[in-house]
């Protein structure tokens, strides 16, 4: 039994991809895209036909209606393949704006349900800004269930668990390449992988809250660097993870034995905390790794999605 196998026995393991071919070959659970991965994919021959058909379908609608229909078009496509869910991004340029967050939200699940897709199997994707996860509660009260994302601190994984969300996507190689980048000259590398990684013991930490806390929120360990990132995490709820690395794991004869034990958990997770939006800010702010990841996430994704929008609008003519 391969590690991919192994894992598989412990770990809801999901394709972090927009490419149909990687979904096929790793047959995930579910599936998550975010515009960086529609941008890439979106510029390989096999999926141009997506993108035309979603501008001539849009022209006279404009650009964001377009993006709009792109995006839902990869989605359906993914759910012809996958047995569980797809999360679909917001626009990281609302993620300071919770009414428009919210509209947005609406907007895709609308669309979604036109092209006969039960809103059961989407999970509308937002960034883990307090204006984010406060979406995210209204949404989550009308049945849209939601994937917080670009989540880095503890502060952030508290604030989705009050506010009851689906799903939380910790970010491991982040976490991993901010500690190794602040070390510099000083990183030992064997000394901090596998339960010594800095993003592992993020996403432990909040595993064993949510578990003694009876929080129903899943977690789904994202962004891995490497394998042993991946390792490190097995039983977590669930996992998604990048074709080259699905790869990989495929081809490692290795054991891979369960490390997050529910059990455990619940025994060395920390209190309920009852934070409110001053806590949150400043706990998240007290965190210079989380404060900065999440700033440079939400703008990475701010400029991919901004060359969507040009690539659809050329698209158009």
């Amino acid at each position: 039994m391969n590690a991919l196998e192994q894992l598989r026995q412990h770990t809801k393991v999901v394709a972090d991809t927009g490419d149909f071919a990687a979904m096929k070959a790793f047959k995930p659970l579910d599936a998550t895209t975010n515009p960086s991965l529609i941008l890439k994919a979106v510029q390989m021959p096999e999926y141009q036909a997506l993108l035309v058909k979603a501008a001539q379908d849009n022209k006279s609608k404009g650009v964001q209606a377009a993006v709009d229909a792109l995006l839902i078009s990869f989605g359906t496509e993914i759910l012809k393949i996958v047995p569980g869910r797809v999360s679909t991004e917001v626009d990281a340029r609302l993620s300071f704006d919770k009414a428009a967050t919210v509209a947005k939200a609406r907007e895709l699940i609308a669309l979604y349900k036109a092209a006969g897709i039960p809103k059961e199997r989407i999970l509308v994707k937002m960034a883990s800004t307090w204006e984010g996860i406060q979406a995210a509660a209204e949404l989550e009260k009308e049945g849209i269930r939601c994937n917080l994302t670009l989540l880095f601190s503890f502060a952030q994984a508290v604030a989705c668990a009050d506010a009851k969300v689906q799903l939380i996507s910790p970010f491991v190689g982040r976490i991993y390449d901010w500690h190794k980048k602040a070390q510099g000259a000083n990183w030992n590398e064997t000394a901090s992988a596998g339960a010594n990684d800095p993003g592992v013991q993020s996403v432990r930490r909040i595993f064993a809250y949510y578990k003694r806390n009876g929080i129903k929120t899943e977690v789904m360990g994202a962004s891995f660097r490497n394998v042993g990132q991946i390792k490190a995490l097995c039983g977590c709820d669930l996992l998604t993870i990048a074709p080259n690395l699905l790869d990989e794991l495929s081809k490692d004869a290795a054991a891979v034995p369960n490390v997050l034990d529910e059990a455990a958990a619940k025994a060395e997770g920390e209190a309920a905390k009852a934070w409110g939006e001053k806590e949150f800010r400043w706990h998240h702010n007290e965190d210079a790794m989380a404060t900065e990841k999440t700033a440079e996430g939400i703008r990475a994704f701010a400029v991919d999605g901004k060359k969507l929008d040009d690539l659809v609008a050329k698209a158009i003519g």
